[in-house]
């Protein structure tokens, strides 16, 4: 056994903890999620681009939700597979794949649904007298495209289809190429868990998305905030109030995701690069290590709990599941 066969050695978090909670989150979202999907296609009728949104985005759960067995099971068994094994080399592909894709897909439309709200309330606001030229061609004309549901149903495919063309090279590159390196012993190893630099290169691309969706929130929310307080001191919207907090509780929710989820896993992602470059420290690589499975998969979590923030995201889907739950 060589040296960093030797010198990576997971710890009870992730032979134990890790596989119990991967596949706790897997039964509850696929139940949470599959239920959604199906209020979604069946028992929403007239659908907003809202709806569709969140149907993608259930999707992406979905996809995620099935990859969470594989990387239970990596952890679990991982130290005891051959490196060059066609179980380690399945369970890392099909579990890389789907949460990558799963994750970056999530996060577009968590981007699309916070400027879709926006624009939600920009709509009328674009048509008053008090509102400028400027305000009227691009909240009136640009922003109101993100709340039509065929420019809905069309941005969800490209979506999708650039986050394949970018993931599946990575991905496969990282299974097929570096994973045929020589010099280790296990599945569980050092070249697995930091891999090449390509990988590397790939995954603070990764880092640096996530922080550009983050932002794309965050100034979604201020920018409705900042607009809220303009309006407020020039006239009377005691009408519109609930159609402002409505908004606005929806850009905080999307954003308290993104920073409990997301931003952990995205901050210590470039440190982990840099701190591991040190050599013979290996209690140190194992720390690492475990923080960057225990982020990731906090990151993994919010497609099982995502049900539950649909019911504040979405009225009709919340007033929809009761009615069912009435019946039932």
């Amino acid at each position: 056994m060589n040296n960093n066969s030797t010198c990576i050695q997971p710890s009870v978090i992730s032979t134990t903890a890790l596989p119990i909670i991967y596949i706790f989150l897997c039964i509850v979202g696929l139940f949470g999620n599959s239920l959604a999907q199906w209020v979604f296609l069946t028992k929403i009728g007239k659908k907003t681009s809202t709806h569709i949104y969140l149907s993608n985005l259930v999707t992406a759960n979905l996809l995620v939700c099935t990859a969470m067995p594989f990387m239970g099971i990596y952890f679990l068994k991982g130290f005891y597979w051959k490196y060059q094994s066609v179980q380690c080399r399945l369970v890392n592909f099909l579990g890389t794949l789907s949460m990558h894709v799963s994750m970056f897909v999530s996060l577009l439309i968590l981007s699309w649904i916070a400027i879709s709200r926006y624009a939600t309330l920009m709509k009328k606001e674009s048509m008053q007298e008090a509102t400028s030229c400027y305000e009227r061609m691009f909240y009136g004309h640009l922003l109101k495209r993100f709340r039509q549901p065929n420019f809905a149903r069309t941005m969800c495919i490209y979506i999708w289809g650039v986050v394949l063309v970018v993931i599946i090279p990575v991905t496969l590159y990282y299974s097929v190429v570096e994973a045929t390196e020589e010099g280790e012993s296990q599945c569980y190893n050092r070249q697995m868990e930091l891999g090449a630099s390509p990988s590397q290169i790939a995954g603070l691309i990764g880092t640096t998305f996530i922080g550009f969706s983050f932002l794309v929130v965050v100034t979604s929310y201020y920018s409705l905030v900042s607009h809220l307080r303009r309006v407020r001191t020039c006239t009377s919207i005691t009408e519109k109030d609930l159609t402002y907090r409505s908004v606005k509780r929806h850009l905080l929710i999307i954003q308290v995701l993104l920073v409990v989820c997301f931003l952990p896993y995205s901050i210590f992602k470039p440190i982990f690069y840099v701190l591991h470059q040190r050599e013979g420290d290996c209690q140190q690589l194992n720390y690492l290590i475990e923080a960057k499975n225990i982020l990731t998969c906090l990151a993994s979590a919010r497609s099982s709990t995502d049900p539950i923030i649909f019911l504040l995201l979405d009225k009709t889907f919340k007033k929809t599941l009761y009615e069912l739950l009435a019946k039932s």
